[in-house]
């Protein structure tokens, strides 16, 4: 028998983690943060631990694996968003267990291990995407497949373990870009011999399956960023674009354009540091050798009077997009930084509003601080990371699983997915399982 532990993500949009249960053995696939909880923690609480942070629900509610920990042989990570790593720090070492992920999700995962002064007790393995590899159980092996995917990160998988029910392949994230900025495509060669050896189960990002879509690819908003900042008129003015800073496609169109505009780049905020020096130290990211990156409270200072004086000479690169309390934009909107916007100064949104309440209140009180000082505002020259209902509806006729998970969300996000999946034949709690958090399905 094959059980599947749905722990976290699918009550909300965050805090993901499941659990693959079979007879001796069992393997977890992310440990994750609710970031709503953290960024209101981090108001009020610099340290972060385990109890703090369950007591507030921000991670995953592991004690409902208790009993199997024990049989726990892998930690594996599908790609470098808090939402799937964040917990790592605070979880991972209840489970004797070594943990993968690729380059670069465990680069990032070593800044937070350092943000948090935190040491783990099982080893890190740094596996390159579309590498096929075994993880040794209690009396076996099993073959597990890093699998490219594309989303709004770099390296990001869906991940397969081979049980002896057929493979169960975890997709939690991820949207089919053939033509991406920066990395691979999808490798939809290796999801079709998997899908030909046979499929027990498909665990599977239903975030935008209510959105009748394909979702598009990252070089229409690479063309997006690129109307705005090339065509702008006020040329002298102030230039400053925010986005996600794990977005490291995304940043290098950015970086890309403000040469063409003859603008010296400045990345400012800790995130952006993160990020961009987890993708510098494993080679992906060669157009961020020279970017000036600023993520101490003087240095950001330092650079922003430097900026000041000379706005026709730089592009900001900044931290902010959701209003989060304490990131630059969001000080530049409360007078706190060397930084005085006028209505000539440019502020582009490269980026949607993660939509969950504490984020469109934050969001909607930032901006209309932002607006007093009268500059002119560019929203949404911004493409989605996840898969819309066309995507999924192509995944599901690639893969062909006996069973589906919709997962990402609670039951708003999941029952169009359960919607799209009767109509291609599967019947509602048999082959298609609407899921909550500490659940578990037996196969």
């Amino acid at each position: 028998m094959v059980k599947i532990h749905t722990v976290g993500g699918f009550s909300e949009v965050g805090k993901n983690m499941v659990v693959v249960e079979l007879e001796e053995d069992a393997f977890i696939f992310d440990e994750g943060f609710f970031l709503p909880a953290i960024v209101s923690m981090q108001e009020r609480d610099k340290v972060l631990t385990e109890k703090k942070l369950k007591a507030i629900k921000a991670v995953p509610e592991d004690s409902v694996i208790n009993n199997i920990r024990h049989k726990v042989r892998a930690q594996f990570i599908s790609h470098a968003h808090l939402d799937h790593v964040g917990a790592i720090p605070f979880l991972s070492d209840k489970y004797n267990a070594p943990i993968y992920g690729t380059p670069f999700t465990i680069q990032v995962l070593e800044s937070l291990l350092n943000d948090n002064d935190a040491v783990l007790q099982n080893k890190t393995h740094a596996i390159k995407p579309n590498t096929t590899f075994f993880v040794q159980g209690k009396n076996r092996k099993y073959k597990v497949d890093f699998i490219n995917a594309t989303h709004s990160t770099a390296q990001c998988l869906m991940i397969a373990i081979e049980t002896p029910k057929g493979a169960v392949i975890y997709a939690n994230d991820f949207k089919l870009d053939d033509t991406p900025v920066l990395g691979l495509k999808p490798n939809y060669k290796r999801l079709r011999e998997i899908a030909k050896e046979g499929v027990l189960c498909l665990v599977v990002d239903s975030l935008y399956s209510g959105s009748e879509r394909k979702t598009p690819s990252e070089k229409i908003a690479r063309a997006l960023l690129q109307e705005v900042l090339l065509t702008i008129q006020n040329k002298n003015a102030g230039m400053i674009v925010t986005t996600f800073s794990s977005h490291i496609a995304r940043l290098k169109s950015i970086v890309e354009f403000s040469k063409r505009l003859n603008r010296e780049p400045v990345f400012l905020g800790r995130s952006l540091d993160k990020y961009s020096t987890a993708a510098k130290n494993i080679n992906i990211a060669p157009f961020l050798n020279d970017v000036r990156i600023s993520k101490y409270r003087r240095q950001v200072e330092k650079t922003l009077h430097k900026v000041e004086r000379n706005r026709k000479d730089y592009m900001i690169v900044c931290t902010g997009h959701q209003g989060e309390p304490g990131s630059i934009l969001e000080r530049l909107s409360r007078h706190q930084l060397p930084f005085k916007l006028n209505k000539d100064d440019n502020i582009i949104f490269s980026s949607s509003v993660i939509p969950t309440p504490i984020n469109k209140e934050q969001f909607a009180k930032m901006e209309g601080r932002l607006k007093k000082a009268k500059p002119r505002i560019f929203r949404d020259a911004h493409v989605s990371g996840h898969a819309g209902r066309e995507d999924l509806r192509d995944i599901m006729k690639i893969v062909n699983p006996q069973h589906v998970i919709p997962s990402h969300g609670g039951i708003d996000k999941t029952e169009p997915m359960a919607e799209l999946v009767k109509e291609m034949g599967y019947k509602l709690g048999k082959q298609c399982h609407l899921m909550q958090d500490g659940g578990v399905l037996k196969l």
